[in-house]
């Protein structure tokens, strides 16, 4: 079992800057540890990625090039950093972690994770 718990969320302007962090305890093990995005209405959509084994990233069309994901392994933690924020970019932001199996080609859609957190309130707003 793992437990994910994220922090960092907050209020912020557009153009502004904010960091999430998740931090995982438990049996660790995934391949990946991911940020998904939830907008009122709308389905959970994949923000970043990062494969433990070679610390490679991936990342979603609308954040690429705004959003950086980075991971401390010694510290079972890995954070999101969002620059240029926008109105748009407003969502309960979510961690995941799979179980140990996660190939590449999943790791865009929510069902295949195993493991979430609670879920951090990001608000871009003026």
């Amino acid at each position: 079992q793992v437990t994910l718990v994220e922090s960092g969320g907050g209020l912020v302007q557009p153009g502004g800057s904010l960091r999430l962090s998740c931090v995982a305890s438990g049996r660790t093990g995934s391949r990946f540890t991911t940020w998904f995005r939830q907008a009122p209405g709308q389905e959970r959509e994949f923000v970043a990625a990062i494969r433990w084994s070679g610390y490679n990233t991936y990342y979603g069309n609308s954040v690429k090039g705004r959003f950086t994901i980075s991971g401390d392994k010694g510290k079972n933690t890995v954070y999101l950093q969002m620059n240029s924020l926008k109105p748009e970019d407003t969502a309960v932001y979510y961690c995941a972690a799979d179980g140990g199996r996660m190939i590449l080609s999943s790791i865009y859609t929510a069902s295949q994770y195993d493991y979430w957190g609670q879920g951090a309130q990001v608000t871009v707003s003026s």
